[in-house]
């Protein structure tokens, strides 16, 4: 049997070839739309009604519905096909059909199986080797002298589909046979009865295989040989072996028997039973099969960990088997209901307990960044309260270094400030170009009286500190009692701002306090907002150092105009 199957496929090629090219066989001529046509069908095969096609290569038939006759006692309105769209036909398809605007265009006639002379089941089937060449029979052509057939494969005939095939005496031969030439195909041959000519359609169902017996023995992709899977005790678990079996005829027929799983008790081979399992899963490609098939273990218990399992696949050329174990998985445990509301009580306590420890430091950030500028309704006597520690005393008169010397003219607006020590820079920019009433310590607090407390008050009296921290700051014990006054007024007076500006020499207290000072003064360094100011780069007019300050300035109030103004 197996030599003249490979006979047969070495011949079928060659004589394949005597005939086929680009197709030769006679193509369907056109129908006029209203033809009154008349088709035979066999019962239990599949039928599809052909779409009529005008001279003019339109079609002129989608659906039709069976006339009503006699028989139809119970008022049904009969049967309604599409044309174009296969159907398995039954004896009471027969009839005569009509289009919608109901003139009679179509006769079926269906035939039982057992008034045909020569019926073989057989001949509605066949299988095709994928890239040779290939024959396909119409069913019942034997029985007849009429040799002619017209072939179609679904609602288009083969003579149309431009590709290497024939008709000789009934038979499509194909010249190279695709994986796309599976489906159903038609062959229609005329027969005439009492003078009207009717056509039989056949059904062939086509199917291309790459071969009609397999190479090789199953491979099975999962489980791998000798893994181990994780299962939870008193809990049901899924074995699951994935094969690829290649095509072999009678594959599907015996497919239940060709996958199975074993339980070996004790590990010992020999002395195992076999598990309960699942329907197979399968997914068909033209040159294998993947199955999968999947045993239950019902209930997971400490003697299933004793025992192994195999999974065993095979075919018509041998067997293929793998073998795992079971080991036990802990479930993780969650916390209790108990154990939810104690987390909810540690995680609301301990952002308690961040917000205790920082609070200070938000109301800080929150004060000098968010609050409203509200009036307190008290009159200030001052704009800004200026606070440094002068590395110069004498700088501000020392060499006529002021910003309107007559003697050697510096235009503020051009920008030629490096030469100017910053306190003395900046009382005034402040005063003279900007127009603020500026606080100085030297200048503005009267001596001989409570310093402490004329400072406390000057400070209150001001609508924002300013602080130039430079290296000797935080190290005068005067200028850190004007910075801790400064934030004790942020924290209590509405709309007072606090502005520190870090210079070249600035303290690298700053990034790490020192732990002299007090810790009111410790928090406030990390969090109140800063300036940084560099003798080479802020000192034009233009720069950015003078747009964020002038930024962070309070606005003037309503009747002051600045003495750039007033020039």
């Amino acid at each position: 049997m197996e030599t003249a199957i490979g006979l047969f496929c070495f011949i079928l090629p060659v004589f394949s070839q005597e005939c086929c090219g680009i197709n030769h066989q006679k193509k369907m001529t056109g129908f006029k739309q209203h033809t009154h046509r008349h088709y035979k069908a066999v019962e239990g095969e599949i039928f599809m009604i052909p779409c009529i096609k005008s001279s003019n290569n339109t079609v002129g038939l989608h659906t039709l519905i069976r006339s009503r006759t006699e028989e139809d006692k119970e008022g049904n309105n009969g049967s309604t096909f599409s044309c174009g769209k296969g159907f398995l036909t039954e004896i009471n398809h027969s009839g005569n059909y009509t289009s919608p605007n109901g003139e009679m265009v179509f006769t079926l006639q269906v035939l039982e199986k057992i008034s045909l002379r020569c019926f073989l089941p057989n001949e509605s089937s066949v299988m095709l080797l994928v890239n040779i060449g290939g024959t396909i029979s119409c069913p019942g052509l034997t029985c007849r002298n009429n040799k002619g057939a017209v072939w179609f494969k679904g609602d288009k005939a083969v003579s149309e589909q431009h590709r290497d095939s024939c008709q000789k005496e009934g038979l499509l031969q194909l010249g190279t046979v695709r994986e796309t030439d599976s489906g159903v195909y038609f062959c229609d041959t005329q027969i005439i009865e009492q003078g009207v000519t009717w056509t039989l359609r056949r059904a062939v169902n086509v199917t291309v295989i790459p071969q009609f017996k397999a190479s090789s023995p199953p491979d099975i992709r999962y489980p791998s040989a000798n893994m181990t899977e994780d299962v939870e005790l008193d809990r049901p678990h899924n074995l699951t072996c994935k094969i690829h079996f290649q095509f072999e005829i009678g594959f599907q027929e015996h497919i239940g028997s060709r996958v199975h799983w074993f339980m070996n008790h004790g590990g010992n081979m020999k002395n195992r039973t076999l598990l309960h399992m699942e329907k197979l899963e399968q997914k068909k490609e033209l040159k294998w099969f993947l199955v999968i098939r999947k045993a239950i273990i019902e209930n997971v218990t400490l003697q299933h960990l004793n025992h192994t399992y195999t999974c065993i696949a095979s075919n018509t050329v041998g067997n293929t088997s793998v073998t795992i174990a079971l080991t036990r998985k802990f479930p993780v445990v969650w916390p209790s209901l108990v154990g939810y509301p104690i987390a909810s009580f540690v995680v609301v306590a301990g952002l308690g307990i961040i917000m205790h420890v920082k609070w200070l430091e938000l109301r800080i950030f929150w004060r000098s960044k968010f609050q409203y500028r509200k009036q307190d309704g008290e009159e200030e006597l001052f704009d800004v309260f200026l606070s440094c520690v002068r590395s110069h005393p004498s700088a501000e008169v020392a060499g006529g270094l002021t910003l309107s010397s007559k003697s050697e003219p510096c235009d503020y607006e051009e920008a030629c400030l490096s030469n100017i020590p910053l306190e003395v820079l900046l009382r005034q920019v402040l005063e003279e170009h900007w127009g603020y009433r500026v606080c100085l310590l030297e200048r503005d607090i009267l001596p001989g009286g409570a310093y402490t407390n004329d400072v406390a008050l000057a400070i209150k009296r001001s609508r924002m500190l300013l602080c130039v921290l430079s290296a000797d700051y935080l190290a005068n014990s005067d200028a850190v009692f004007v910075l801790e006054s400064g934030v004790q007024a942020l924290l209590q007076k509405s709309g007072f701002k606090l502005l520190l500006i870090r210079t070249d020499g600035g303290p690298a207290s700053l990034i790490h306090p020192d732990p002299s000072l007090s810790q009111l003064v410790q928090r406030a360094l990390r969090v109140l907002p800063s300036l940084d100011w560099n003798s080479y780069k802020s000192s034009t007019a233009t720069s950015s150092f003078w747009s964020s300050l002038r930024k962070a300035m309070p606005n003037h109030r309503s009747g002051l105009v600045s003495t750039m103004q007033s020039q």
